[in-house]
């Protein structure tokens, strides 16, 4: 990662072909699995942690949903969540009804069918935020059964294991403290978020030089102008593509994700240039 900086910031030449790892969101997998593998051919991985898993050592609401869609059919989850919803609905939370939601927001795109877009969309960001965390802890013990704060502890790294990370050469940026989606939060709510992101990672992140991952690939023109302004000189998103140094935008780099390889896809040919 310090290499990509470089090219942007002293027109460093990057060797040809040039290969950026990222691993978003702090899975232990990433220190039991990634980082040894990386290290035996010689590669750094860059690791975007949201800060809350490390301060609160609590399950993040994205993965509350993943375990929740691994649990079960989906036709039996949204069931569960139209019973919910309906139960909640005017309970001090307004919201639309169960089908014009399901109109807005159930659209399939290139990883889910239309209804898992649906669930995942009204559990991280169109429901209130203390309502849908609510039905997503519900739904988590309902259908995984295991405690949050065991589940968290055998999900995440913890902060020594970070650290130990860092040391043997890996790169570690900014992807919030909530794991919120950016582009929908207020001004001072968004510089909240980055503040207790940077204050979780002091010893992990340049403050005055950092990357940033936004959580869902979340970001928009006031996004990028607050991460700026906060000492972000780089961005990442999940818009699919790879990265031209002479075209790209230095806060909308995009990306290549595992599903858009063998086994899952051959998306990734569109972007061949070897």
């Amino acid at each position: 990662m310090e290499e990509v900086i470089a090219a942007y910031k002293e027109s460093y030449d990057l060797p040809e072909n040039a290969l950026l790892l990222t691993f978003d969101d702090g899975y232990i997998d990433h220190y039991l699995y990634v980082m040894p593998a990386l290290k035996e051919y010689g590669m750094q991985g860059s690791f975007f942690v949201p800060g809350k898993i490390i301060e609160e050592r609590t399950l993040l609401d994205v993965n509350k949903i993943h375990f929740i869609l691994a649990s079960s059919n989906i036709q039996v989850l949204l069931r569960d969540l139209f019973k919910k919803l309906d139960y909640y609905r005017g309970r001090e939370f307004y919201f639309p009804s169960n089908e014009e939601l399901f109109a807005e927001y159930a659209v399939a795109n290139r990883f889910d069918c239309k209804e898992v877009v649906f669930f995942k969309r009204i559990l991280q960001v169109v429901l209130p935020e203390r309502l849908r965390s609510k039905i997503a802890s519900e739904m988590f013990e309902e259908h995984v059964g295991i405690r949050e704060e065991i589940f968290a502890r055998e999900l995440y790294l913890n902060y020594d294991q970070m650290k130990y990370m860092k040391k043997k050469g890996m790169y570690f940026g900014i992807h919030g403290y909530d794991h919120y989606w950016m582009n929908m939060l207020s001004l001072d709510e968004l510089k909240q978020d980055i503040t207790r992101a940077l204050i979780c990672m002091d010893e992990l992140v340049d403050s005055n030089c950092w990357v940033i991952n936004y959580p869902y690939g979340s970001y928009n023109d006031d996004v990028i102008d607050c991460v700026k302004s906060m000492g972000s000189i780089l961005g990442v998103t999940t818009d699919l593509g790879i990265v031209d140094l002479n075209t790209c935008h230095p806060f909308k780099l995009p990306r290549l994700d595992t599903n858009d390889f063998p086994p899952k896809s051959n998306t990734y040919l569109k972007f061949r240039y070897y």
